[in-house]
């Protein structure tokens, strides 16, 4: 609207511009005279206040009403001051007329508008980006093998538990888990994850995410509202309507900076007239503050700040759900970390092993793996997984018996073994070797679960099982320790298992036994002691925790985004993702106080010489200057608030 207004004004402009009195002056033509000319000045500038000074007009009336005035009111104010004045000298008042002024003042004020909102439209386009991710139909499968058929619906037809194919290169249409077929698929706008992720049977797959070079028959889980994009869009869109106190402030400011500009425009035409001034000098200069006085750029330093951060955020896996969460993350002095599903992953896997001589880890684990395949205890499908992770090619198994209370037999490669927990090595009657006890006492003491691969009665290796450690936790705690974060480590475990987890990623502070009922208390402890702290959990039993803190960072598990609880969805569950919410807030910070420093000292300087202090010595700005100025301004805080887009967190 502001565009299209924009250059119909300035065709408008032009006519005021020829028969007035300023171009003329200046390059010294006369322009064509003829019957009614000296009418297309106030014509034109009349068509101008109409049309293209309506949207100023409109939201002057609108904060009134809301009795929070603001940019909106003193644009009118000064428009309808300079067209009152205009319309008085055309019907007969000795003066000279403002439509040149007025006219060139509505059509810069609406270009500023035009390049404001194209900014802040710019900054707001995670939504569109999102939604942009979602293919418009899919192609359903019916029937199998030489039945199979397939049929191109819209997506909007898709159930859950229908059966849709994704062929290289296509989106995926919903969320869904890979029936057949292996890929990789790119979820760098889902997830910030760069690599493209490997998928195979039985991996969940993101709507929106791209397909690679392969083909896969997905099963439909999500669809519509429910899929992990609906979901993304939705806390982007909370985050947006979401204030913080900076902006909160910035607000207040540019509310006040209204009657400040109101007070100073009254002076300045009061001042000119007592000093002899002619009523159209008075009124010029009255104009002039009023416009260069617009906080244009000091309600707009700290919106468009905000709202590229939080794009930046959600390209990078971090979904803001408050902005006043990330506004208080960069005074975070401690980081609680609770353990299970975030330092780890939630998920049993091997951490610990021991073989006998001759035999490699990975070939015992080959072995077991292919043991426990068919076997549906969480240890067992913690060996195979593994297995899995390691990428090793498992063997086939027969003879494969479950052996109750005691563990699993087989025959693997021609060899007859036996898997279990020390049940069935006191019936296989196995006396393994001195090293195996010691393993066994260690891994006891930190609460893992104990395997051992017997062949006869010999004990080929011994397997500990537990939670596994993520990867990213060590550097995730080094980071925030490096910045100057405490980091604490808060779980329900008994203290030995918490303590080894600990010892691992590098944190000395470990809070353990903890119930959920209690995290909340120990957050509370910690602020006692004036530490501002974050709180990184599931979103779960950490809810009390995650809204006791300062700031509450949920870890979204992937596809689970729509946590509740806490100011900041980790998409990734990457705990590395926690110094780069400092990183993002402590960027997002600094460029809002460059802006309001500009905003604020533009204002300063601007409106004494707006006013017309320098007018002794031959400085006086016209009403058109004073826009380009103040537009200027508003242009200079959005070009800095997108150079927070190349910030690297």
């Amino acid at each position: 609207m502001f565009r299209d207004k924009f250059w119909i004004s300035l065709a408008l402009t032009i006519p005021p511009l020829i028969w007035g009195h300023m171009l003329p002056d200046a390059l010294g033509f006369t322009p064509p005279s003829f019957t009614g000319s000296h009418w297309i000045p106030a014509l034109f500038g009349t068509a101008l206040f109409v049309y293209g000074g309506a949207p100023f007009l409109r939201g002057a009336v609108g904060e009134i009403k809301d009795r929070q005035p603001a940019m909106m009111t003193l644009i009118a104010l000064a428009i309808s001051v300079a067209f009152v004045f205009s319309v008085s000298v055309a019907l007969g008042f000795p003066a000279m007329p403002l439509w040149e002024e007025l006219a060139t003042l509505i059509t810069i004020m609406l270009l500023g508008h035009w390049l404001e909102m194209r900014s802040v439209a710019q900054a707001e386009g995670a939504l569109g980006e999102l939604a942009k991710l979602l293919p418009t139909t899919a192609v359903r499968v019916t029937g199998e093998g030489s039945a199979e058929t397939t049929e191109d619906v819209p997506i909007g037809e898709l159930h859950d538990g229908d059966t849709v194919l994704v062929r290289p290169g296509a989106n995926v249409p919903a969320d869904g888990v890979v029936l057949s077929g292996t890929s990789k698929v790119d979820e760098s706008l889902i997830t910030g994850e760069s690599a493209p992720v490997e998928k195979t049977a039985q991996a969940k797959v993101i709507a929106g995410t791209v397909n690679g070079a392969g083909s896969m028959r997905v099963t439909v889980t999500g669809t519509g509202d429910r899929t992990a994009l609906a979901g993304i869009m939705r806390l982007v869109a909370e985050a947006q309507k979401s204030k913080s106190g900076a902006q909160v402030l910035a607000d207040r400011a540019a509310f006040w900076l209204t009657w400040v500009a109101l007070g100073a425009g009254a002076i300045t035409f009061a001042a000119w007239l007592l000093s002899g001034a002619t009523l159209a000098t008075a009124v010029e200069r009255l104009v002039t503050v009023l416009v260069i006085a617009c906080p244009h750029a000091l309600g707009l330093a700290v919106p468009l700040v905000l709202a590229i951060s939080t794009t930046l955020g959600a390209k990078n896996g971090l979904l803001i759900r408050d902005r006043r969460g990330l506004e208080e993350a960069r005074n975070l002095t401690a980081v609680v970390f609770d353990k299970t599903g975030t330092l780890t992953l939630g998920q049993h896997r091997v951490v610990g092993m021991r073989t006998t001589s001759g035999l490699s880890e990975d070939d015992a684990l080959r072995l077991a793996a292919s043991m426990e395949r068919d076997a549906e205890h969480p240890v067992a499908k913690a060996i195979v997984q593994s297995a899995a992770d390691r990428k090793l090619e498992v063997p086939a198994a027969t003879n494969f018996t479950t052996i109750p209370g005691r563990g699993v037999s087989a025959t693997v490669s021609g060899r007859s073994l036996s898997a279990g927990g020390p049940n069935l090595l006191a019936d296989l009657k196995a006396s393994p070797a001195p090293e195996f006890g010691e393993f066994a006492t260690e891994a006891a003491a930190l609460g893992q679960a104990v395997i051992s691969l017997v062949e006869g009665t010999v004990v080929l290796a011994s397997f500990a099982v537990a939670d596994a450690i993520r990867p990213e936790a060590a550097d995730a705690v080094k980071q925030l320790q490096d910045a100057g974060v405490e980091v604490v480590m808060m779980t329900g475990d008994a203290k030995a298992v918490a303590d080894a987890v600990a010892h691992e990623v590098g944190i000395t502070t470990v809070l353990a036994q903890v119930l959920p009922e209690g995290k909340a208390a120990e957050i509370q402890k910690l602020q006692a002691q004036g530490k501002r702290v974050a709180m990184v959990g599931d979103g779960v039993n950490d809810a009390p925790a995650l809204v006791t803190a300062d700031v509450g960072i949920a870890i979204g598990a992937g596809t689970d985004v729509a946590v509740e609880a806490g100011d900041i969805v980790l998409v990734r569950s990457d705990p590395r993702d926690v110094p780069r919410i400092i990183n993002l807030s402590r960027a997002t910070y600094a460029k809002m106080r460059q802006n309001l420093w500009w905003a604020a000292g533009y204002n300063i300087l601007a409106i004494p010489l707006a006013a017309g202090v320098l007018a002794p010595w031959g400085i006086v700005l016209t009403p058109a200057v004073g826009a380009i100025l103040m537009s200027v301004s508003t242009i200079v805080v959005a070009i800095n608030a997108q150079l927070l887009r190349r910030v690297k967190l």
